[in-house]
């Protein structure tokens, strides 16, 4: 069973979405709504990590790299001013991406497996990581305008 694979994968990927919301709220804790709101999603990324023992337990995890490939190929480092800003929300936007689409191939194994216990956590973290990403893409139309149409 491959299960094991993307429950490592989702549970890496998660506690690495909630580093990079922190590094992003501590890099433009002059937005203030950035700053708070980042914080806030991190946390829930953390609970999502936490949602998933359970399920590792029952059928293992694996450790696949790509993960954390990722994450530090995004998160070297965050950028300043509103250019960079918006770079980093990209980046975050992008592994959330990675984190929904890890969700719904273990929803599809869920019911595969008749496993109603993991098919709520996912139905639950899932909706979760959808509203996440239409907040950073929300947030990243707002700031587009100003980022890319304004001089430095």
């Amino acid at each position: 069973m491959q299960l094991a694979n993307y429950l490592g994968y989702l549970h890496r990927a998660e506690l690495n979405l909630a580093e990079g919301f922190r590094k992003v709220a501590d890099s433009h804790a002059v937005e203030v709504d950035i700053y708070h709101t980042c914080n806030t999603l991190a946390k829930q990324c953390e609970a999502h990590a936490e949602k998933l023992q359970p399920f590792v337990e029952r059928y293992g995890e694996e450790k696949p790299e790509e993960p954390e490939n990722l994450y530090h190929e995004l998160f070297g480092e965050t950028r300043s001013g509103g250019l960079g800003l918006l770079r980093d929300m990209q980046d975050l936007y992008l592994m959330a991406n990675a984190c929904d689409i890890s969700w719904t191939m273990i929803g599809q194994a869920a019911q595969g497996v008749r496993d109603r216990e993991l098919l709520e956590t996912v139905n639950s973290c899932e909706g979760q990581t959808a509203t996440q990403i239409k907040w950073l893409k929300t947030r990243m139309k707002q700031a587009a305008p100003q980022a890319l149409l304004v001089a430095t």
